[in-house]
């Protein structure tokens, strides 16, 4: 059996990894260093400075490749860095299709940053192929999906879609930030891309922010890793090493974050004071079929809208919340609460915002691997 063909839990362990070669460290030391020695002008050991290559990183990016059934992983100082020095692949007059329910981060910088250098961006609900293959012509160059999307949960055929890239000759970038590989592998459905905020699920322990792409085009990688090393937005190696050292808990974390979302929907789903609750497990969930057959489980991320609820009821629940903490961010192994409207999607306009269900009133969860029994309490308390 090689590394290769070993099953997924295993592969977060094993995936991509080899003990260190000076000493036998099993675990991939931290290489602090800024150079490397050199014998000759060129003459090296794979390694000449740390922007274009760390062996920490290195490590990473390998392991990064391998739970992602890639070829070739980059890792980046941010999740917003990786999905830069995607755009940057693009020339100014080409166009992007992207999902209208993403990260406000995301729309930051497709909106304020890039479009003004001549690159046009199409929001559009993705729900069907139809849809998405009405905005696309010849200037289309990109197709970025986020799936499920944040924070309305909505998910996205990612086959379907990459089958109508490829006849169109168009790159498929696809945000695998909520699922992660354990629910979900994008490659292998097609895609080209994958980027994941390794800062959220693969990290895991809210103490790192870091970035990933992931691809198994050889061609394609080239292109990224110099852009990688022509901007220099790389992470560090402490980074590398808190991001590797998450990814091989992901699986036994994911297994419990899938558990105890799915009893805080139901709870919610039930709770006389919920107007509706977004989460990809219910039957009525509108792409729930699409989730059950490209998704190994329907994961820990929800949002919510109490009845009648206002702006001032949101931000009073979740100032009330004492085991979920109100903070920005997601996939920690402690419960989360956010809400959109005043956080991490405060950057889109109110009007586009609520176009896609992101209204003042909702509510944003990440449910961590507490006892639901805990996190249910909260949130009774809190809702009232």
């Amino acid at each position: 059996m090689t590394k290769k063909s070993l099953k997924f839990n295993s592969k977060t362990i094993h995936g991509g990894q080899a003990p260190d070669k000076a000493y036998g460290a099993v675990m991939p030391p931290i290489y602090q260093t800024s150079t490397y020695a050199q014998s000759t002008p060129g003459g090296h050991m794979g390694f000449e400075y740390s922007r274009s290559a760390n062996p920490t990183r290195t490590a990473l990016e390998n392991a990064l490749a391998s739970i992602e059934n890639g070829n070739y992983g980059l890792a980046f100082g941010s999740g917003l860095a990786a999905i830069d020095a995607v755009i940057k692949l693009l020339n100014p007059g080409d166009e992007v299709v992207s999902t209208n329910d993403l990260y406000g981060g995301s729309y930051r910088l497709f909106k304020q940053v890039f479009e003004k250098y001549g690159i046009v961006f199409h929001f559009i609900g993705m729900e069907s192929v139809d849809k998405i293959e009405a905005h696309i012509n010849e200037n289309t160059k990109l197709i970025w999906v986020e799936t499920p999307t944040n924070p309305m949960m909505n998910v996205i055929d990612i086959k379907a879609v990459s089958q109508l890239a490829k006849k169109k000759n168009i790159l498929l970038a696809v945000d695998n930030t909520f699922a992660t590989p354990y629910l979900q592998t994008p490659l292998d459905l097609g895609a080209d891309i994958v980027m994941h905020s390794a800062t959220k699920y693969l990290g895991g322990h809210s103490d790192v922010v870091v970035g990933a792409l992931v691809v198994k085009d050889k061609e394609l990688a080239d292109r990224l890793y110099f852009i990688q090393n022509a901007s220099g937005a790389v992470c560090g190696p402490m980074d590398s090493f808190l991001t590797l050292r998450g990814i091989k808990t992901l699986h036994v974390r994911m297994q419990r974050h899938c558990e105890n979302g799915k009893a805080i929907a139901r709870y919610l789903a039930k709770h006389p004071k919920i107007e509706k609750v977004y989460w990809p497990g219910f039957e009525n969930h509108p792409n729930h079929e699409i989730a059950k057959n490209q998704m190994n489980d329907f994961g820990g991320m929800i949002s919510f809208v109490t009845m009648g609820s206002s702006y001032e009821d949101a931000i009073k629940i979740v100032e009330k919340l004492e085991v979920f903490t109100l903070a920005e961010s997601l996939g920690g192994v402690e419960s989360l609460a956010g809400h959109p409207a005043s956080m991490t999607h405060a950057s889109i306009p109110k009007e586009e915002r609520e176009k896609s269900g992101v209204v003042d009133a909702l509510i944003r969860l990440s449910v961590g691997i507490e006892d639901k029994d805990d996190l249910i309490a909260d949130l009774e308390q809190a809702i009232g």
